[in-house]
């Protein structure tokens, strides 16, 4: 289901479509007609639950936080956990920053191929959540065989704005069963986590790996050897790859086993950085930050 409001975008075998009044939304990713996104088939339940589906923008942070404090960029921030602008986790942790619904863009530019859309973060509730007054840009451009999204921070003059934004596609395969996708991840350093799931500051290494998923499991952040990557699946002639362009230093792979769908997740710091300030990036006032993605079809 596609909420009102969308915006449809076309470039050879590929369509795609985003939602900029719900959080730029990314909604649907076809290639020759078949459905690449997953947990879209009812967005107005999702929208009411908080929960992420498509290709969602996390912002201010992605995943979660140790609780509702932290301190960045030289602000403490206390967070009011029944806030209408909070999702929180199992263990009420604040969790992939404010939902998407909650967060109207305004459209700049829209052409057959191309969408730009910009968010001024001002409003009083927004900045009591994140009181770091930016603007973000988003450009998504759709091509033959990827689409490829961009994202600048400009910090206002106001002060120094944390950078802790990520995205969460769900990529699936129709055509094979979940156990017969081949995923594909790069060598990386995997992030230890404690039982709460959060970094403890410990990495390990990660060979590359290419092989089909079976029963294997994933919840786990890792941080990138270099500037670029690329974790794929491919499964019944077709294969996905998110591309890490520009800026993503880390990334978290979700894979739950009882789910049709894998997460290969772009992320600009890791879990916690607001808190732990690990990892973390600081855009100084008037200055910008950029980073950008692509999701590759090839069959």
């Amino acid at each position: 289901m596609i909420l009102d409001g969308s915006r449809r975008l076309a470039a050879g075998e590929l369509e795609a479509v985003f939602l900029p009044r719900r959080g730029m939304l990314g909604a649907s990713l076809r290639h020759r007609g078949v459905e690449l996104l997953r947990r879209i088939d009812d967005l107005e339940r999702a929208a009411a639950r908080g929960s992420t589906a498509g290709i969602p923008l996390l912002h201010p942070w992605a995943n979660r936080l140790e609780g509702p404090r932290y301190r960045a960029a030289g602000k403490e921030v206390r967070l009011d956990l029944a806030s209408p602008l909070l999702h929180l986790d199992e263990a009420r942790n604040p969790i992939h920053g404010v939902p998407w619904s909650k967060l109207p863009w305004d459209v700049v530019d829209a052409r057959a191929d191309r969408l730009v859309a910009s968010l001024d973060w001002s409003r009083p509730d927004w900045l009591a959540v994140f009181p770091f007054p930016h603007r973000l840009e988003m450009v998504v451009s759709l091509g033959f065989t990827a689409l490829e999204i961009a994202t600048t921070l400009t910090a206002g003059p106001e002060g120094a704005v944390p950078v802790s934004f990520g995205f969460h596609p769900y990529i699936g395969l129709s055509e094979v069963p979940r156990a017969e996708w081949r995923l594909e991840l790069p060598e990386m350093r995997r992030l230890v986590l404690d039982q709460r799931r959060l970094p403890t500051g410990a990495e390990e290494p990660f060979a590359a790996q290419n092989a089909q998923l079976g029963d294997h499991v994933f919840d786990d952040g890792f941080a990138l050897r270099g500037d670029v990557a690329t974790l794929a699946i491919s499964g019944g002639g077709r294969r996905v790859a998110v591309e890490l362009v520009e800026g993503y230093r880390w990334a978290q792979v979700y894979a739950p086993g009882d789910a049709d769908f894998v997460a290969l997740e772009p992320m600009t710091a890791p879990t916690n950085a607001l808190a732990s300030g690990r990892g973390l990036n600081v855009v100084a006032a008037n200055e910008r930050f950029r980073a950008s993605f692509r999701i590759r079809i090839d069959s």
